[in-house]
């Protein structure tokens, strides 16, 4: 079992000095999904591991302690794989892509407190420790599971490790889980002439115990955690609630037969931890590694009330991170997630990244060709709160860059600096028509937005505050105050506005644009290291030379990184057909008793005519509604389907709609849904709606002719 050492760890980032006046001093604990050490990092992951660290940059910014962990995720079959392919030891592969990760992210001012790996004997030991929790709490049990297992390899095949012709459009080389082709899904074992996609041999059903994990005991104590206290977003409740917590949860397979690279179970010889188990263990074995390096109390980070755990993830691990996750944590007596944050996928000129396009970027290609800074305003000029996937135009991305950071920020410091730097700033801050604190003002309303992970937000309102700054520079023209030696005072004045001015900005875009903010510093002899610094003018200081801040965006160089993005081989690690998703790591449906990727499509399984005719959709009326003190999102309404027909339907809207507003109005009821019990009590139907959670949420109602009863055509 290998380990990191001390030099492969992201450097320890200093905390900032508190402020008092800002309130209390919350402690952050804040993760990114670790990535599979299967491939390099592109741009599809950044999107994830920058909107994490603008997030923690912004706390520590504030004064709060933050720390920001994640770790390379190490284990499972495609590792053990390619590691035979390469003739090397899975220890040597996983060493050299976890370079290459740290290479990356630091490109990309990705500043983690600590980069640990699952390999490291600290996750060993915390795999220990859940393990005989979830022993102890009764939730273990063996079942025997077939799988296709290829001779030739030794090993069983995860459904992305079979191909064959798809058994419904007759389609040849397609992989074992779905058809490219005609979007079937079927098990492998369903395919026409399967053949091993690493020997090229004839698999075999063989069958092997597996140990599992019950969830279902965990069910109120989960279905509880994700309607309370904000946890998730609310679409992401109504998601749960409807797709998993409205059944029994399945039993989930934790673990797998040798031949596998991780870690052998001890009370399980020959068997080893799925991947999927250790990985978010990992989040708090690198924890662990940093409170050793530091000096700090693990039990503080992980099981003090006082600490408050964020985990940023993409929307295709939604399952493991709100329902399995949050069962291990509760069984084995450590913090449950403070917020899950669940963001979406990037695409590329709105069609998914493609290799053959050359927009399937690699992070070391981009970093030979463009500025990081342009990326990471990029990407928080497109994030908001909600799960909506983001696209990058190249187009949209030049201008915006060249627009807003060069034309309007940069601007502001370019055209007074060299002045400034002469003479210095004024001792008292001038008059500014009310520029300043305007825009100190301002501070809140940005500050909510960083908090509230709306970036876009953010970002508009910063980009509001520099156009109206410009004006003031374009009307005042100090280079023309320059030229007339009689008007010195006057020109010393309006640099002092206009670099105060740059310099609030400098701060509010300090946890997007670190570099620009350490420039800005730099600039001003005054290191931006707290928001509290956008709040009071810098005056009587002296001026440094100016430096070069930030280029405009060469669409030159945007084409040479599509080129040189097309030169690389089509084919990565054997089996890696999923690379082009946001995370290796997360192509795993957590529930699977294989490693088949998850399907991430826009709609539900097709369904015929019949299927669909079994949903008696009936027109109801909302004869009574009250509130459920003990739901935070529930509703209680009483439907009256005609005559004396009643039923009770909890329903999640309470954000939407007040109860007095419902009492009278006609809706749209799954009638014949089997009754769910609830803490609250039975729910016999369902409403329809539309929308996407919260206060999002559009009731669909017949029109004012119908009738309680009638059917829904």
């Amino acid at each position: 079992m290998g380990s990191t050492t001390d030099d492969q760890h992201a450097q320890v980032v200093e905390q900032k000095p508190f402020d008092a006046e800002r309130g209390g001093r919350r402690r952050l604990l804040v993760t990114a999904a670790l990535p599979y050490a299967n491939g390099p990092i592109h741009l599809g992951h950044l999107v994830e591991y920058i909107q994490t660290d603008i997030w923690v940059r912004f706390q520590k910014l504030r004064g709060h302690q933050a720390i920001y962990v994640c770790a390379d995720d190490t284990h499972g079959t495609a590792i053990m794989l390619r590691a035979r392919k390469e003739g090397r030891s899975e220890e040597e592969l996983i060493a050299d892509m976890q370079r290459q990760h740290q290479r990356d992210f630091a490109g990309f001012q990705i500043e983690f407190d600590n980069y640990g790996s699952t390999h490291a004997p600290e996750n060993y030991e915390l795999c220990q420790q859940f393990w005989t929790a979830l022993r102890q709490a009764g939730l273990i049990v063996e079942k025997d599971v077939s799988q296709l297992y290829d001779p030739e390899a030794g090993t069983f095949l995860a459904d992305r490790f079979v191909k064959g012709t798809c058994p419904r459009c007759k389609s040849p080389d397609q992989y074992g889980d779905n058809c490219d082709k005609c979007g079937a899904t079927y098990a492998p074992a369903d395919l026409i002439e399967p053949r091993s996609v690493m020997t090229g041999a004839t698999p075999e059903i063989r069958t092997a115990r597996h140990l599992f994990v019950q969830l279902e005991k965990l069910h109120d104590f989960l279905s509880q955690w994700v309607q309370e206290d904000e946890h998730l977003q609310p679409e992401v409740v109504n998601y749960l609630l409807g797709h998993f917590l409205n059944e029994p949860l399945r039993d989930w397979d934790i673990s797998r037969p040798a031949p596998y690279f991780g870690f052998e179970i001890p009370d399980a010889p020959g068997n080893y931890w799925y991947v999927w188990f250790d990985a978010p263990i990992g989040y708090i074995a690198s924890t662990w590694q940093w409170c050793k390096r530091v000096g700090e109390s693990l039990e503080c980070w992980w099981r003090s009330p006082d600490t408050e755990v964020h985990h940023f993830i993409g929307k295709d691990i939604i399952y493991f991170h709100t329902l399995f996750w949050p069962g291990m944590l509760k069984t084995a007596g450590f913090n449950l997630p403070t917020k899950v944050h669940i963001h979406g996928f990037l695409t590329v000129g709105g069609a998914k990244m493609s290799k053959s396009k050359g927009t399937f970027v690699r992070a070391e290609i981009y970093l030979r060709h463009l500025d990081p800074s342009y990326l990471r305003y990029y990407f928080a000029s497109k994030l908001g709160p909600r799960l909506d996937d983001i696209d990058l135009n190249f187009e949209e991305f030049e201008a915006k860059v060249n627009s807003d950071l060069v034309g309007k920020v940069v601007n502001l410091a370019s055209r007074c600096a060299k002045f400034a730097s002469r003479m210095g700033l004024s001792s008292r801050y001038p008059d500014d028509g009310g520029l300043f604190d305007h825009a100190a003002r301002a501070g809140d309303a940005i500050a909510a937005a960083y908090e509230q992970c709306d970036y876009a937000r953010a970002m508009r309102l910063i980009m509001e505050l520099a156009d109206r700054a410009n004006p003031f520079v374009e009307q005042a023209q100090p280079w023309v105050l320059a030229k007339d030696p009689a008007r010195e005072e006057e020109l010393r004045d309006v640099c002092t506005v206009a670099l105060n001015l740059f310099r609030q900005l400098a701060v509010y875009l300090a946890p997007v644009l670190p570099d620009l903010a350490r420039k800005a510093g730099d600039l001003l002899a005054d290191p931006i290291e707290h928001w509290q610094q956008s709040q009071q003018p810098l005056v009587g200081t002296e001026v440094q030379p100016f430096q070069h801040m930030l280029t405009r965006v060469n669409p030159k160089e945007i084409q040479a990184m599509i080129e040189e993005s097309k030169e690389q081989d089509a084919e990565q690690a054997v089996g890696e057909h999923v690379s082009q998703e946001q995370n290796a790591s997360a192509d795993t449906d957590p529930w699977n008793d294989s490693d088949e990727p998850l399907k991430k499509e826009p709609l539900a399984p097709e369904c015929t005519i019949d299927d669909f005719m079994k949903v008696d959709l009936r027109v109801a009326r909302v004869v009574a509604a009250e509130e459920v003190p003990e739901a935070r999102k529930l509703l209680k309404l009483t439907l009256s389907l005609g005559g004396e027909v009643r039923k009770t339907v909890f329903a999640g809207i309470k954000a939407a709609y007040k109860p007095d507003e419902l009492v009278g109005r006609l809706v749209v009821c799954v009638a014949n849904l089997a009754p769910r019990k609830m803490r609250f009590g039975v729910s016999e139907g369902m409403v329809t709606a539309a929308g996407e959670g919260g206060e999002e949420v559009y009731l669909l109602s017949p029109d004012s002719g119908a009738k309680p009863g009638q059917r829904v055509h």
